[in-house]
């Protein structure tokens, strides 16, 4: 039975197509109805947490401005805003939220700050900028480690910012 005869396609509204197209075609109530059950609505933390990921500074500062959020939310992930933007890689995002209010010293679940997160994943741009704004360079995680302590060896940029010995 194709497509355009079954029906429950019938039942939807769904006509009968030219066969050159192969793609059927809804009456517009169908298609309306359809339309406003498919609505789906998230929390303003949900949304503005996928825009801090995505990196969409446009849409980020007016949530912030409108109130919609607060950046010392920890969310599902176990972090805030910042550290999001951290792990993103983003520095315009990092700033921007820095610019708004968020905390250079914010801890997630495990203790860990941005610095920690920046060193961690090897952002020695959002490391220098976050020290130059005053990040604690000896502050401990829930394991006792200092940023300094998780940066990759092989991370010439990060050692040197942080005074540790590069070997060439």
């Amino acid at each position: 039975m194709k497509y355009n005869q079954c029906p429950l396609s019938q039942s939807m509204g769904i006509k009968t197509y030219p066969k050159e197209c192969e793609v059927p075609e809804t009456c517009p109530e169908t298609a309306e109805s359809l339309k406003t059950a498919r609505n789906v609505h998230f929390p303003n933390d949900i949304v503005f947490q996928d825009y801090v990921r995505q990196g969409e500074l446009e849409r980020i500062g007016p949530f912030i401005r409108a109130r919609r959020v607060s950046l010392d939310t920890i969310y599902h992930s176990g972090m805030a805003a910042i550290h999001e933007a951290v792990l993103s890689g983003n520095l315009e995002c990092v700033m921007l939220l820095i610019k708004h209010g968020a905390d250079l010293h914010h801890r997630d679940q495990e203790g860990w700050t941005p610095l920690h997160m920046a060193c961690s994943d090897s952002f020695p741009e959002i490391a220098r900028y976050l020290l130059s704004l005053g990040a604690d360079r000896e502050i401990l995680n829930e394991s006792g480690e200092k940023p300094a302590d998780l940066i990759d060896s092989a991370n010439k940029e990060l050692l040197e910012l942080f005074g540790l010995a590069v070997d060439d």
